[in-house]
């Protein structure tokens, strides 16, 4: 059953849907937010009844969880006819290094120095997994790339957490990195238009703020829902927003205000959220 229709503060319909995203991206949402705190154990019952609150089918939701479990973050144990789920120490710490990129993302100014750290990295166009494995986790720590090859952040505190990842993903031999400030060659905006959607991403954040400043919850399930929604749209944001210094933007960026209503959101309806969650449990775990 598809979410029931919500409505901001000011009485207007607000959409409940998950925008696109998968039962997979949803139960990773899920398990970060409820089941890592709780010792990260948790019954089937439960994630399916969560899922189907979010509109998810409860085949896409057990299927999700089988995918999950392959990707070597969850094992199961059986008890009896039902089946607890445990994260696997590398769920745990997947889902523990993202909680404290998305809590920790954009919260507040941060003075810069002027310094840049840029990276070269070669990986053939043959090496696909590589290539996509590099991206992946070069734009997670917020670097961009204006060509290829070439990748930028003016933040030359990534250098150690950069460092790991090349050598995470054996590319010691093919890669090199320095830091320092910017010479006056060339134009910095452009550098950084090409390194990063940035229109698209402030688009993002005016549409985040506007689907979530005023939304309000009526019911613990309300919140509950709007709680996994909330963090399922500011997650990505880590991926596309470089959080670059006040120097480099042209005007008055909106992620701050983003940030702000996110908090302020998730404070909201944390406790309802949580209530609601184990109300959830505690029917899953009864049920023979």
């Amino acid at each position: 059953m598809a979410p029931r229709e919500a409505r901001t503060e000011n009485g207007r319909a607000a959409d409940r849907r998950p925008t696109g995203a998968s039962a997979r991206s949803l139960l990773l949402t899920v398990l970060g937010e409820f089941v890592l705190p709780r010792s990260g154990e948790v019954w089937t019952g439960t994630l399916v009844t969560a899922l189907g609150a979010l509109g998810i089918e409860e085949k896409s939701a057990r299927q999700a969880l089988s995918r999950t479990a392959a990707e070597g973050l969850l094992t199961s144990v059986r008890h009896g006819r039902k089946v607890r789920w445990n994260l696997t120490e590398a769920g745990d710490r997947l889902l523990r290094e993202g909680t404290e990129r998305i809590y920790g993302f954009m919260r507040g100014p941060h003075a810069w120095d002027g310094r840049w750290l840029v990276l070269t990295a070669g990986v053939p166009e043959t090496q696909r997994q590589l290539r996509h494995r590099l991206r992946t986790k070069l734009t997670w720590l917020g670097l961009g790339s204006p060509s290829p090859t070439l990748w930028i952040v003016p933040d030359v505190s990534k250098e150690a957490a950069v460092r790991d990842v090349i050598h995470e993903l054996d590319l010691t031999d093919r890669a090199y990195a320095w830091t320092g400030p910017s010479a006056s060659i060339g134009d910095a905006a452009k550098l950084i238009n090409a390194a990063w959607d940035l229109d698209d991403v402030e688009k993002r954040y005016l549409a985040f703020i506007e689907r979530f400043e005023g939304l309000a919850a009526e019911s613990d399930r309300d919140a509950f829902v709007h709680q996994v929604l909330l963090i399922q749209e500011w997650r990505r944001f880590p991926f596309l927003d470089p959080d670059l210094p006040a120097e480099l933007l042209e005007h008055d960026w909106p992620g701050p205000r983003a940030a702000a209503v996110f908090h302020d959101r998730h404070n909201r309806w944390h406790r309802r959220a949580q209530a609601e969650w184990d109300r959830m449990d505690e029917g899953a775990a009864a049920r023979s």
